[in-house]
């Protein structure tokens, strides 16, 4: 897709357009990462939808166990005209840690297109990373740059769940060093209630049947782990927008989640 058509499709998720956008919470998930027994479990949380930028997560495993990211600040890349950048913060030279904090997804192509398509296919099928569809646009051939952005790779919350668990239990084919440096590029900081939070955030349109996009209503991911002494909890958020939404769903999804099971004592 060319970069005006990308802008189009995912800046109407972030434009303001309705305040009173009804949001719904599909699905609330929250598991003991080392037991994986379910704390809490709400909504429907075997429903896929677009794995948006939380696929970044799995993009920065790869990147690291490849070697075409070394730490958290190599490689740095230029911002070049063509790629997306609806965002101003994406015009600059990015690492990255610069590259998980703003969401930059011409970092995640670049990524993507140095590891080629076998190599890109094969890590997510290994990862058993939900539909494990990287196929992109129908017709298209976009893959490496578009199949996580409202395409074809699509994942449920109690798939992020497994995934994230088997990433931090280390059962994952990821060596140990890349595994740690990845998780560390998703650093919350230690909430009110005494839990250091890891996650990431995305969001992305609904789709028709025949794949192609819905304008406005779009799903709201929030998904991570986080400790607390002994105790380690995977969590998946998924929500979803009548229409456009004043703000970021991801966003939204997030902020709600951490005031909700962070801001004060938990049961957990």
């Amino acid at each position: 897709m060319k970069r005006t058509g990308l802008i189009f499709l995912l800046g109407a998720i972030f434009t303001p357009f309705n305040a009173t956008a009804e949001t719904t919470t599909v699905c609330t998930l929250i598991s003991d990462t080392k037991t994986g027994k379910t704390i809490v479990e709400e909504g429907e949380c075997k429903t896929r939808a677009t794995a948006a930028s939380t696929f970044k997560i799995a993009i920065s495993l790869m990147g690291f166990d490849s070697g075409i990211l070394t730490d958290a600040h190599h490689p740095v890349w230029s911002f070049k005209e063509g790629y997306p950048d609806w965002r101003t913060a994406w015009r600059e030279d990015t690492d990255p840690q610069y590259w998980i904090e703003q969401s930059v997804v011409w970092y995640s192509q670049q990524i993507n297109i140095r590891l080629g398509e076998a190599r890109f296919r094969n890590y997510v099928t290994s990862f058993d990373y939900g539909n494990a569809d990287v196929s992109g646009d129908t017709g298209k051939q976009n893959g490496l740059t578009r199949s996580w952005l409202s395409s074809s790779l699509q994942i449920s919350p109690a798939e992020q769940v497994e995934f994230i668990s088997k990433m931090i239990r280390g059962e994952l084919p990821i060596g140990k060093q890349a595994r740690e440096m990845a998780m560390g590029l998703f650093d919350m900081g230690v909430q009110a209630n005494g839990w250091h939070v890891l996650g990431k955030t995305g969001a992305g349109l609904s789709q028709n049947a025949d794949g192609s996009p819905i304008k406005g209503q779009p799903w709201g991911w929030f998904v991570g782990w986080a400790t607390r002494g002994e105790q380690t909890i995977t969590f998946a958020r998924l929500t979803h927008d009548s229409t456009r939404p004043a703000k970021s769903p991801g966003f939204a999804a997030r902020d709600t989640f951490l005031a909700e099971y962070f801001a004060t004592d938990s049961a957990f």
